[in-house]
């Protein structure tokens, strides 16, 4: 069964996040949507104790993301993978941007220790 969500309708976290993964029902991974405010700044975090890794997508305007103290300039399309012992932080400028932030554990691993390979196939056209 399957889950919709319009990400919307979600009351946003700290003015910009709509965190998507309660709404969703996923248990590996998470996804939120941020509709920066021009000047809105993340709090710089990691994410050490729950070991997941992030990948931050800019779909719509520009902004910066810092990580581990380095200054990561983004424009649209531009993606950034984060691992969870860096710390890591969104600067927005003067203009709105959005960003879609997928996050997971790290590694994910089937059994006996094999890791899963990505299915592609459906994406064929």
């Amino acid at each position: 069964m399957y889950t919709k969500v319009n990400y919307e309708e979600v009351d946003p976290v700290g003015e910009a996040m709509h965190l998507l993964r309660e709404p969703l029902d996923t248990e590996q991974v998470g996804v939120t949507v941020a509709r920066c405010p021009p000047g809105w700044k993340s709090v710089p975090h990691e994410h050490t104790d729950n070991d997941h890794e992030e990948v931050y997508v800019l779909i719509e305007g520009a902004a910066d993301v810092i990580v581990d103290d380095e200054r990561v300039p983004m424009s649209e399309g531009d993606a950034i993978h984060i691992p969870p012992e860096s710390t890591r932080q969104i600067e927005n400028g003067d203009a709105e941007s959005a960003f879609v932030l997928v996050s997971g554990p790290e590694g994910l691993e089937g059994e006996g220790g094999v890791e899963h390979e990505w299915i592609i196939d459906g994406f064929s056209g």
